[in-house]
């Protein structure tokens, strides 16, 4: 397996550190993504379904589709009745034209574009839309940056190509803030996958760096709740 595949692949180990820790999409992300109406959105690498359930929320058919059994058996327990089906983005378990939109969120940059790209534009009606969306924590300054120095690795490759037979693909960024908490922050740094896959004893050495930064740092010190500033970064196209 290659180092790429091991990555997008290690999220069902952690899906309850995932589920607790991942924050949700800021309302005005979704509105610019989602066509207008009543459109039938497949949530596609869904994980533990923190997109499907503010899909839902609005009233919206949501299906929701992922490769990891462990990341469906915990959307099943968060977004429970929504339909789900264990698949990948470059082979859609789904008709072709069922869709009216497709969101793709934190997951864009794992799949093959180049089998994936034909096999959403399959799954979507004419006109239909491609969204993708990512949260990125602010890391210009303050704890937020700190953080980022303890946890390392990669960033990931947030590319929004996306080619025929879609259209221009237009760009938005949403900044918000997040509410969060001492073991909600650690699930957030243990569900990343540079994480999961550490041997255990450097995990445990990473987490309890993120452990000594709440209990330190001056923003952070003896507080229940803190504010994880984030940009949502977002792009859309449509079908030609």
């Amino acid at each position: 397996m290659t180092d790429h595949a091991a990555h997008a692949t290690s999220f069902g180990r952690a899906a309850g550190a995932y589920e607790r820790g991942r924050p949700s999409y800021p309302p005005a992300a979704l509105d610019w993504l989602l066509p207008a109406g009543r459109p039938r959105v497949l949530d596609l690498g869904a994980g533990t379904g923190k997109l499907t359930r503010q899909i839902r929320e609005r009233g919206l058919d949501v299906t929701a589709v992922d490769p990891s059994d462990g990341m469906l058996a915990e959307l099943a327990r968060s977004v429970p009745g929504v339909r789900a089906h264990r698949g990948a983005a470059e082979r859609i378990p789904l008709p072709a034209g069922s869709a009216d939109a497709v969101l793709v969120a934190q997951a864009w940059h794992w799949f093959d574009r180049a089998r994936a790209v034909p096999e959403v534009a399959r799954v979507l009606a004419p006109g239909g839309r491609l969204g993708l969306i990512w949260n990125v924590p602010d890391e210009r300054g303050g704890w937020v940056r700190r953080l980022a120095e303890i946890v390392g690795g990669p960033e990931p490759d947030r590319s929004t190509e996306v080619g025929p037979p879609f259209g221009p693909v237009e760009k938005a960024a949403f900044g918000w803030v997040a509410t969060v908490g001492p073991e909600r922050l650690i699930d957030m740094v243990a569900s990343r996958s540079a994480v999961i896959l550490m041997p255990p004893d450097e995990r445990a050495a990473v987490l309890g760096e993120v452990r000594r930064l709440i209990a330190t740092h001056p923003d952070l010190v003896g507080r229940t709740e803190f504010r994880l500033p984030y940009v949502c970064e977002c792009a859309r196209a449509t079908l030609q």
